[in-house]
């Protein structure tokens, strides 16, 4: 397209927002609000993701060993559990590290407790290995890989609380995928239905232009214009009020309630932005292009 061509497209789409500004303001709301949910659904979401990444590097598997088991068999036990895909860490917890621990969760005086049993572990049979899944959801196959390795006594797990970790995740991921495809499909709407009364008052002014030899694109591109504006106004909106609210609302919760903190870590506000803020222009502009040229297939057939 010509420079003189554009230029033409770009004041005819801006003259087209005017001419039906009440309409174009409604669409440009319409974009604002489900941007707005949108970028709060991902806030949420992303930060529950990373609340339940928290919690599932929490959940572990206990491997305990055989009585009299070698320290060779415990080595070839972790050198096997180490080449599972599913592995995200591996730590040995020897009898006096298990002991210790027990002693410091039970006991007042765990230091009294320790020497009052002197060299006398009573764990001593308790050595192990305590293993973390990148994905909690395959927590069941790998118990049963685990409980089949040789020198394996026994085996414990948290199968319940992984399963409704997974099952949750899985709820959440869909139910935000069905309202943010319903928001969507809204806003095409109403910038369809804009870009659609545009086209009725020019009706005239288009069939002339077609009778003089314009092409399509020619009259279809102020019409794009028209809506990849409404898009692009109705995305930065958002961006800009959810930047703000977000940041605020992190500073008052971390500072009224510092519990939450220790609980589980908020995602910074740079961080998380820099990557909704470019993709909700593109879905901004994206919804504003894809009405306009849908409706001017529909209806610019003059």
């Amino acid at each position: 397209m010509r420079i003189s061509s554009a230029w033409y497209s770009f004041k005819q789409g801006i003259k087209n927002i005017r001419r039906n500004l009440i309409f174009s303001l409604a669409s440009v709301g319409t974009i604002v609000s489900c941007l707005f949910l949108f970028g709060l659904f991902y806030c949420i979401l992303v930060n529950f993701d990373s609340a339940m990444q928290e919690i599932e590097s929490s959940i572990s598997i206990s491997v305990f060993f055989e009585d009299g088991i070698s320290e060779e068999n415990i080595t070839l036990i972790g050198e096997q559990i180490r080449t599972r895909d599913e592995v995200n860490t591996l730590d040995f917890v020897s009898a006096d590290e298990a002991w210790e621990k027990f002693a410091n969760e039970t006991y007042d005086d765990p230091e009294a407790a320790m020497e009052a049993f002197g060299d006398d572990n009573p764990l001593a049979n308790s050595a192990s290995y305590t293993i973390t899944l990148k994905d909690v959801s395959k927590q069941a196959e790998f118990v049963n890989f685990l409980q089949g390795l040789a020198g394996v006594r026994s085996v414990k797990s948290s199968e319940y609380t992984a399963d409704s970790i997974s099952a949750l995740n899985t709820i959440v991921g869909y139910v935000s995928i069905g309202i943010i495809v319903i928001l969507l499909l809204v806003s095409i709407f109403l910038i369809s239905n804009t870009i659609t009364i545009g086209i009725t008052v020019r009706k005239d002014e288009i069939a002339i232009m077609k009778l003089i030899g314009a092409t399509n694109y020619f009259v279809r591109a102020p019409f794009i214009v028209e809506g990849v504006l409404i898009g692009l106004v109705g995305s930065v909106i958002p961006v800009a009020l959810l930047y703000y609210i977000y940041d605020m609302v992190i500073n008052y919760v971390v500072g009224r309630f510092a519990i939450l903190q220790s609980l589980f870590s908020f995602i910074p506000a740079n961080e998380l932005f820099s990557v909704l803020a470019p993709v909700s222009l593109l879905i901004g502009v994206g919804i504003g292009f894809l009405g306009s040229w849908l409706t001017t297939r529909k209806h610019l057939k003059v």
